[in-house]
């Protein structure tokens, strides 16, 4: 059995004729016949109901078929992503992608690069779906072992506490950590850049964990926690109910673009050369 015997199988039913079909494919009417025959020789079953003036599928040949027009769905979207590496970039996240650059960066990339199609891709991994094969780069703020990667860091980003609306720390124009230390603390163990290493080893702290951006607004939003969290996603993520305050003595949040030593896309020099001037740009605007 081989592809070209699915192909005539699904183009004489979907033609109506032996003529029609060998016409689509861009084959001869005898091909066609052969490679029906030979699917039905290969499956022991009959798979069309022929005569004069039409050809209709048997019950065999309706649940081949169906199953015929999956395998070959498949093979064409297997064909789609070995080809498609020059022509589309994707590039994963975990949260928050690249904060209040993300929409200028989309339209610069179209912009001067309309060949090459940009997918962003939110993945909740730690690697922004980079080491699941999901993506082509990603930009990650989470704590991992950088040295599995190529990479370049982008820019570090303050640090801001995230609070309900009706806290009374909410009022403060900013925050330190001490004052968020008493307070239950919402973390997402796997692609948070929170963790308990803000504060002293003495400190006695009380941490809820969670493993999603939205169960952790809702939980912050809700009275139960509080959180820390990078400037990104207080652009990104704009929520009733939830305060943003910067934090002024916490470290800031390295922001990098990963992506394969060994097979870097195409574009990746690209991607890194526009984000870089962007975050330059977005740098001196600020300074």
């Amino acid at each position: 059995m081989d592809l070209r015997q699915l192909r005539c199988l699904v183009g004489i039913v979907d033609a109506g004729t032996f003529t029609d079909a060998a016409i689509e494919l861009g084959v001869s009417q005898a091909a066609v016949s052969r490679n029906l025959l030979a699917l039905e020789r290969e499956l022991g079953v009959q798979l069309l109901h022929r005569t004069s003036r039409s050809v209709t599928p048997t019950s065999a040949g309706i649940r081949v078929l169906a199953r015929a027009r999956q395998i070959l769905a498949d093979v064409d979207e297997l064909v789609s992503e070995a080809t498609s590496g020059h022509t589309r970039l994707r590039i994963g996240h975990a949260w928050s992608a690249f904060g209040s650059l993300t929409t200028e960066f989309q339209r610069r990339w179209a912009a001067e690069h309309p060949g090459i199609e940009l997918q962003l891709i939110r993945t909740n991994t730690a690697t922004g779906g980079l080491a699941e094969g999901v993506c082509d780069l990603a930009v990650v703020r989470s704590h991992i072992d950088l040295k599995r990667f190529a990479h370049v860091r982008l820019t570090q980003e303050q640090r801001y506490g995230v609070l309900p609306a009706d806290d009374p720390l909410a009022r403060r124009r900013s925050l330190t950590l001490d004052q968020l230390r008493d307070r239950t603390i919402v973390i997402d163990r796997r692609t948070g850049s929170t963790t308990v290493d803000l504060w002293p080893d003495d400190a006695a702290l009380r941490i809820e964990y969670t493993h999603d951006v939205d169960d952790w607004l809702a939980s912050i939003a809700a009275g139960r926690c509080i959180g820390i969290t990078p400037q990104a996603t207080t652009t990104q993520y704009r929520r009733d109910g939830v305060v943003y305050r910067p934090i002024r003595d916490a470290p800031p949040v390295d922001v990098h673009l990963i992506w394969n030593r060994q097979d870097p896309h195409p574009a990746t020099e690209a991607a890194v050369a526009l984000l870089t001037s962007l975050y330059q740009e977005s740098t001196s605007a600020t300074s």
